[in-house]
C-alpha cells in the first residue's frame, strides 16, 4: 500500500514530475519503425510524457522528431508535407528539417532573417529492435545508445504488437512483473502440461506446473530488479522446482519468462498520466524459431483492421464491456476475453486512468509488485533531490547481457546465476 504522495510520485510523469524527469534521462520508446518505414512518408503523431510530437522520415531516411506544433502559428504539423529533407507546414509553408532548423518561410521577405533566429524543439532519434527511440532529457546527461536487451544484434527477428491503453504506466508496468496473476486471468491461454519447459503452439501456450502460489525472492541491479517466481513442477516435483526469473529493465522494458519458441519482452510508452502505448514483443534469434509479425498479432488479438483501429486503438474497450462472451465463459473460457493483451487491458483499464494505491489489501503473490514500487518510488526522489536517474551513470551491465529465464532445474541451483550472462558475454541460456 502506498501513500497519495508516493502513489503520485510513482504516477505522474507529466512536466516536471520526478518520475518524468528520470524517464527523460533514458532513450524512450516512441513509435514503431513501421509507422514511419516510408521517406517522404505521411508524418506520425507521437505522445511521450504528456508532450505532443510529430516523427516523420525524411527524403534520405534519416528520422525526425519535433514538436508537433509549428513555431509559427501552432498548427499540427502531422498535417504538413514531408518533401525534400523537411517536414513542410501547410499553412504558411515554413518548413523545419530532423534538426528542428526552420529552412524556408515562403510567407516571409528573405531579408528579414527570421530563419534564423526560430528553431523548432527537436529530438534525437534512434532505430533499432523495430522502435524508433528518442532522448528527451538533458542534452549533457544524454547516455550513449545501445540496442535494447529484446534486439542484441540485428539478426534477430523482432514481432511486435502495439495498443493504446487508457490506464497509467506504473500499473501496465505491475502487469508485467506479476507473475501470479498469469495462473488465473491467463489460465485459457497458459495451460499446465506435463512438459520439460514452457512451449508454445498457434492456440496455447504450455506450462509445467499446476502451482498458483509461487515463492518468490528478488534481487536488486544497476539495471533495475530481478525476482524469480518459484513453482512446484509437474514432474520430478521432490527433486527439482520450475523457476520462472522475470527482470524489470527500468523505466520501459520486462523481461518476460520465454518459451521454446521466442522470448518474450513488453516495453512502454507513458503518454501521459493517464494513459500508455503498450508493446507486446516475441522475439528470436537463430536458435528459436520464432513468429513472424502477423501471427504474433493474431495469436493475441491484436491485429489493426481487425482487433484495433490504425492508430493502435483498442475495438474491446470498458464501454463496450471488453466485448467478453459470457457464454464462451459457461464452456469454459475462463475470462471471455480472447488475447492475452487484452485480458490484462481490462484490469488496468478497470483500475481507473490511476489507481489510488492507499485503498489496496495487498498479499504474499504481490511481492515482486511491492518491489517495483517501493525501487521506483526511491529512485523518482533521488532525481528529484537532485541525483542521478536509475539505470543511468550506474549502470555497469550491458543490455546485451541482461536476460529472463524459465526451467525446470534441481532444487539446490543458485536462481541468480540464470538470468545475467557473465563478464564473457556467455549466459547460461540467451533470452529474453
Amino acid at each position: 500500500m502506498l501513500t497519495r504522495e508516493d502513489n503520485d510520485i510513482l504516477c505522474r510523469v507529466e512536466g516536471d514530475a520526478p518520475m518524468g524527469q528520470l524517464m527523460r534521462r533514458h532513450w524512450a520508446p516512441l513509435c514503431l519503425s513501421e509507422e514511419v518505414a516510408e521517406p517522404d512518408g505521411a508524418p506520425v503523431r507521437a505522445r511521450l510524457f504528456g508532450e505532443d510530437l510529430v516523427v516523420f522520415r525524411d527524403t534520405d531516411g534519416k528520422l525526425g522528431v519535433l514538436d508537433e506544433y509549428c513555431p509559427h502559428r501552432r498548427v499540427s504539423l502531422a498535417l504538413g508535407r514531408n518533401e525534400e529533407c523537411g517536414l513542410r507546414c501547410l499553412y504558411h509553408g515554413w518548413k523545419m528539417d530532423v534538426e528542428g532548423n526552420v529552412v524556408e518561410m515562403t510567407s516571409e521577405p528573405a531579408e528579414s532573417g527570421l530563419t534564423e533566429k526560430v528553431k523548432q524543439k527537436a529530438y534525437p532519434a534512434r532505430e533499432a529492435g523495430g522502435f524508433v527511440w528518442t532522448y528527451m532529457g538533458p542534452a549533457a546527461e544524454m547516455p550513449a545508445f545501445e540496442p535494447p536487451a529484446f534486439a542484441p544484434t540485428p539478426a534477430c527477428n523482432v514481432s511486435i504488437l502495439k495498443i493504446h491503453v487508457k490506464a497509467n504506466w506504473a500499473q501496465v508496468m505491475e502487469g508485467q512483473i506479476d507473475s501470479a496473476h498469469s495462473s488465473s486471468l491467463h489460465s485459457s491461454d497458459m495451460v499446465p502440461a506435463r512438459v520439460d519447459g514452457a512451449k508454445a503452439d498457434q492456440k496455447t501456450w504450455l506450462r509445467p506446473s499446476t502451482d498458483r502460489a509461487p515463492r518468490y525472492q528478488s534481487e536488486r541491479t544497476d539495471f533495475g530488479f530481478r525476482y524469480v517466481a518459484i513453482r512446484r513442477p509437474i514432474q520430478n516435483a521432490n527433486t527439482h522446482d520450475y523457476l520462472r526469473v522475470t527482470v524489470y529493465v527500468a523505466p520501459f522494458v520486462a523481461l518476460i519468462p520465454p518459451n521454446n519458441a521466442y522470448n518474450v519482452t513488453t516495453v512502454l510508452g507513458p503518454t501521459d498520466d493517464h494513459s500508455t502505448a503498450f508493446y507486446f514483443i516475441a522475439w528470436n534469434d537463430a536458435a528459436k524459431p520464432g513468429v513472424d509479425t502477423a501471427m504474433w498479432r493474431s495469436f493475441n488479438k491484436a491485429t489493426p483492421g481487425i482487433d484495433l483501429d490504425a492508430e493502435f486503438r483498442n475495438t474491446r474497450t470498458r464501454e463496450n464491456g471488453y466485448m467478453q462472451n459470457r457464454m464462451a465463459m459457461k464452456l469454459g473460457d475462463f475470462t471471455g476475453i480472447p488475447g492475452i493483451p487484452n485480458q490484462d487491458i481490462a484490469m488496468w483499464e478497470t483500475m481507473g486512468p490511476i489507481v489510488d494505491r492507499s485503498r489496496e489489501r495487498l498479499g504474499a503473490s504481490d511481492f515482486a509488485v511491492v518491489e517495483f514500487r517501493n525501487m521506483m518510488v526511491e529512485a523518482a526522489k533521488r532525481v528529484r533531490d537532485g541525483g542521478p536517474a536509475l539505470g543511468t551513470k550506474e549502470r555497469q551491465t550491458p543490455f546485451a547481457k541482461i536476460s529472463s529465464y524459465e526451467g525446470i532445474v534441481p532444487k539446490a541451483t543458485n536462481w541468480r546465476t540464470l538470468s545475467v550472462a557473465g563478464d564473457d558475454g556467455a549466459s547460461k541460456e540467451r533470452v529474453a
